[in-house]
């Protein structure tokens, strides 16, 4: 029990120590806002949390997080709906907070976030780098990036394609990646 309560003690300090409380997401809770985000997104239902213009510019935002080269970015994988969804949903707690660093990104530029070039919005960006809800924003986009596609973003496993998970499978069976896709080849079980 003392462990069970060191462990509590110290993801809780953990938590305040960052100043971004992602610990009020559980696992369940991500699903079900992947879920209806998936369903969003292939259906192109509009917006249920966010107005057209901060749709554009978290949209914007998030093509600059995970930029198009010559691999699929946050544009392709669906990456808005994940954050339309989950700031309606179980992140409805950050929204007010990503709305304040959406407004005083567009302040510091002097316009709209999405109609600034991809060299200004960089700049704004990195300007702002510092921002606790800078923070929180990365790592969303990155659930939305990388979450499973049936749960939302990673429209047609780009996210998963991007970094060469093979995990197209399924979730629980090998190989889990790179190194058990390895292995199992030079065991002679390529998959």
């Amino acid at each position: 029990m003392t462990e069970l309560m060191s462990r509590r003690r110290f993801v809780q300090s953990a938590g305040a120590a960052t100043g971004v409380s992602l610990l009020r997401v559980s696992a369940a809770s991500l699903a079900a806002i992947a879920q209806s985000a998936c369903s969003a997104r292939d259906t192109g239902a509009a917006y249920a949390t966010l107005g057209a213009e901060e749709a554009a510019d978290f949209a914007a935002i998030a093509a600059r997080l995970i930029p198009t080269t010559d691999t699929p970015g946050a544009a392709e994988a669906g990456v808005i709906h994940f954050y339309d969804r989950a700031w309606g949903d179980e992140l409805a707690w950050s929204l007010d907070d990503m709305r304040g660093f959406l407004q005083t990104l567009n302040d510091s530029s002097g316009a709209r976030f999405a109609t600034l070039s991809a060299d200004e919005q960089d700049a704004t960006l990195r300007d702002h780098e510092s921002d606790g809800r800078f923070e929180l924003l990365r790592v969303i986009t990155m659930f939305g990036f990388f979450s499973m596609e049936k749960y939302g973003g990673n429209k047609g496993h780009v996210g998963w394609d991007v970094i060469g998970f093979q995990g197209h499978h399924g979730g629980w069976a090998p190989p889990f990646g790179y190194y058990d896709a390895q292995y199992m080849k030079e065991r002679g079980n390529d998959e």
